[in-house]
């Protein structure tokens, strides 16, 4: 479980296709510094477990088995050497959470549409599948990739969400052009809200 605050942007050192996974190896500093493995750290807010770690000067030292529905599913097949990925540890229980519960299970992929300074702060609108919006309102909680984000605007085809600088100076978003994609996962509670609905409609399609 994660809070959706990341914690760091890590970058991708390598991936690396072998027989039952790809191998994800991701150089960082704050995440990698007490890291063991076994853990779970969101990687660009995809929870993976950490198979092999090494000390904080080596080139890269938190690496990832990738299931290939996670390389299907998620905006990590598109990553390369140098890219920039937001790193997040696992949410202690006696943590405090500042952004809302964030499993780590990809829904989808949405694409940027619109990614534009407005002042002092970043307007971002996402066309995310159609079957996820009506998991998505107004006001609401949003991770993406893995960022905890309030949706500002949400209407029949996408939604919209304000960047402050804090946000935007610290992790991968920065990095995204409109035409990219990013790694959308739906509040939870709206998830299970939506799954009793469908079951009391019959023939209506589920998003769980």
């Amino acid at each position: 479980m994660f809070s959706g605050i990341v914690e760091e942007a890590g970058e991708v050192v390598r991936l690396t296709e072998q027989p039952h996974a790809i191998r994800l190896a991701v150089r960082a500093k704050l995440c990698g510094s007490d890291a063991r493995i076994g853990d779970s750290i969101a990687v660009n807010g995809c929870c993976l477990t950490l198979v092999q770690s090494a000390p904080e000067r080596s080139a890269a030292n938190l690496e990832f088995d990738l299931l290939r529905e996670t390389w299907d599913r998620t905006n990590l097949h598109v990553m390369r050497p140098g890219s920039i990925v937001n790193l997040e540890r696992s949410l202690p229980v006696n943590g405090r959470v500042h952004g809302h519960f964030v499993t780590g299970h990809i829904d989808a992929t949405g694409t940027v549409e619109l990614f534009e300074q407005r002042g002092a702060d970043w307007f971002l609108r996402v066309i995310p599948p159609v079957e996820l919006l009506r998991y998505i309102a107004f006001k609401g909680s949003i991770a993406l990739d893995g960022i905890s984000l309030t949706v500002a605007e949400v209407d029949t085809n996408g939604f919209a969400v304000w960047i402050i600088p804090h946000t935007y100076g610290v992790t991968a978003l920065r990095r995204r052009k409109p035409g990219e994609s990013v790694n959308l996962e739906a509040d939870i509670l709206a998830k299970y809200v939506g799954n009793l609905v469908n079951k009391q409609e019959p023939g209506r399609s589920a998003l769980l």
